[in-house]
């Protein structure tokens, strides 16, 4: 894996950042391009491109780091009214930067930003039956 990303630079303490918080694990700053103000990033500090390359447990962390942060945004000037957390895994999920990333967006009434799309209800059996191949890919993963 090329370890070079603009995270991975920020990390190290090479590029320049506007960090909220940072242990041994993760580091979270202020996003460049934010959709809304107060919108932050929660990295690992061990890059990981995918999700499948991401230690579950420092997967975990991120939420948990991100949690704090969104309550930390209710308390601070932000004073927002609600967060988003967003994540992108791939290309087609949107995901830009390689290197895993936790996106704390923080919401308030009007502020522009919002998921687009149009929700289908499929019928039950074809929920039934990708609900046993997602089951059967897990048996699967967990076995090998």
């Amino acid at each position: 894996m090329d370890p070079y990303t603009i995270f991975a630079d920020i990390v190290a303490g090479r590029a320049p950042a506007s960090i909220v918080y940072e242990d041994p694990d993760v580091l979270a700053f202020m996003d460049i391009r934010p959709m809304t103000p107060g919108h932050l990033l929660v990295v690992p500090k061990v890059p990981a491109r995918s999700l499948a390359e991401l230690d579950p447990e420092i997967g975990g962390k991120l939420f948990q780091v991100g949690q704090q942060l969104a309550a930390a945004l209710r308390a601070s000037e932000v004073n927002c009214d609600g967060v988003n957390f967003f994540l992108a895994d791939g290309v087609t999920a949107g995901q830009e930067v390689f290197h895993v990333h936790l996106h704390v967006i923080a919401r308030t009434p009007g502020d522009g930003f919002g998921l687009r799309g149009r929700p289908r209800t499929p019928p039950r059996e074809d929920l039934d039956y990708l609900a046993a191949s997602i089951r059967g890919a897990l048996r699967r993963s967990v076995s090998e």
